[in-house]
């Protein structure tokens, strides 16, 4: 019976945090607050690139928007199991944990209720490495690395993992 409740408790913190993401995301669309592109930029263009889309959300990483998603930058796991929404393109390095770059995870596989989302992150070309943990898992976060460059990007959440590379400016 104790294991219901947690898993129920579980469950309504996960739909806040959808909720939550959903304020974030009509926030920031109201607000203007996309970059402008050029038309080709969201292609890789070297050994290291971010592969940057506008396009349609996929409907399974459509909780919470208010249409298709379609101009909101966004990047696939390489195995296509979570998204990254980008809400600042491009991602902003900082030192500073505080000045994190708005990202919302979403994962297209089942989560446990409260595992968290780690993301081991390697400069690419160098041996800097850090690693981030998102309480609750795949959702809304603000994410810090330490300096620009083509981060690689291992994420690992609910028993699930895939990668990712993310240019930060």
């Amino acid at each position: 019976m104790e294991n219901d409740i947690a898993e129920e408790v579980g469950v309504v913190i996960r739909r806040g945090l959808w909720a939550l993401s959903a304020l974030v995301v009509a926030a920031g669309c109201s607000a203007g607050g996309q970059a402008p592109e050029a038309r080709d930029a969201g292609r890789p263009s070297g050994a290291c690139a971010s592969a940057v889309s506008r396009d349609a959300l996929p409907t399974w990483a459509r909780g919470g928007f208010s249409d298709d998603g379609s101009g909101i930058p966004h990047v696939f796991g390489e195995r296509g199991d979570i998204l990254a929404v980008l809400f600042e393109y491009p991602p902003k390095a900082s030192t500073d944990p505080g000045d994190g770059t708005k990202i919302l995870w979403v994962s297209r596989l089942p989560q446990q209720p409260m595992r968290p989302l780690t993301i081991e992150a390697r400069l690419d070309g160098t041996t800097t490495s850090v690693t981030r943990e998102i309480t609750g898992g795949a959702g809304p976060s603000s994410v810090s690395l330490p300096t620009a460059g083509c981060w690689r990007l291992t994420l690992s959440w609910s028993g699930h993992t895939d990668t990712m590379a993310l240019t930060f400016a």
